[in-house]
């Protein structure tokens, strides 16, 4: 499935699974946007991120590099639930970028986010896919000719609780227990359903879109999860506040759309 087939695929599902995506239109990058990242000496920022916005977020660290190139990006990258964790318990982050409101709402809840920094970002789709190759599976309700099935950690991985909500809408999760094979992040599903260790899979619409080794089989229905939406803030009582805020801002801009759109992504605001 060459990349090409795929965005079209990826901008169809994207605009059937989750409708209408913006009600505003992008926000291009401003010379006083970025004041507060390009002046002065050299500032060190780190992102906690959600695993399936790694590929995006490296174009966007390119990006970034030409309108604040005294700011280094330094990534950390896992499931939503054990990076808010690691917030919580005072790991070094500037910015957290979640898969899931859930995980935002506790560190909002622990004071742990600036005030006003907070927005919704991006929108996703949950599909099912397996390796390149197979033919037995066609949609979810063939999930039961296989043998395994991975999905992510329901508890910790943002992915894993979207796509337990969906075998349940579809009345399949009780029956698919046993065959269950649970990710750390959705990456790791993504590549266990590529290398064929496992049939099938439930991962992001934006994580299919960077395999070549998988097929998307079926979109899961709308209504089977609760809406797919990332939100992004900057962590409060950090050193560089405004650079912070800044590299927040970049990503809503034109030119950081461009790219989440490039990778599959819709966008919330």
């Amino acid at each position: 499935m060459n990349r090409r087939q795929v965005l079209t695929w990826g901008g169809l599902a994207l605009a059937a699974g989750l409708g209408a995506i913006a009600c505003g239109g992008p926000t291009p990058v401003s010379p006083d946007s970025t004041a507060g990242a390009v002046s002065g000496d050299p500032v060190g920022l780190t992102v906690s991120a959600a695993a399936s916005v790694q590929d995006a977020l490296a174009e966007v660290q390119e990006a970034y590099g030409e309108v604040a190139p005294n700011v280094t990006i330094t990534y950390n990258f896992g499931s939503s639930g054990s990076l808010a964790q690691q917030i919580a318990q005072g790991a070094p982050s500037d910015v957290f970028l979640s898969a899931a409101p859930k995980w935002m709402d506790d560190l909002e809840a622990k004071g742990q986010l600036l005030e006003g920094s907070r927005r919704d970002l991006l929108r996703n789709a949950m599909v099912l896919i397996v390796p390149k190759d197979k033919t037995t599976v066609a949609d979810f309700t063939d999930l039961d000719r296989v043998e395994k099935v991975a999905i992510g950690e329901p508890e910790s991985v943002p992915a894993g609780q979207y796509a337990k909500d969906v075998l349940t809408t579809l009345n399949l999760y009780t029956a698919l227990q046993p065959k269950l094979v649970f990710g750390k992040d959705v990456r790791q599903v993504l590549g266990y359903v590529a290398t064929g260790n496992v049939d099938a899979g439930l991962v992001y619409a934006t994580d299919a879109l960077e395999s070549e080794q998988v097929q998307v089989v079926a979109t899961a229905p709308e209504d089977s999860h609760a809406p797919i939406i990332y939100p992004v803030a900057v962590v409060r009582d950090i050193e560089h506040t405004a650079a912070a805020q800044a590299f927040v801002d970049f990503l809503s801009s034109d030119r950081a759309i461009a790219i989440f759109r490039d990778h599959g992504f819709g966008m919330a605001e």
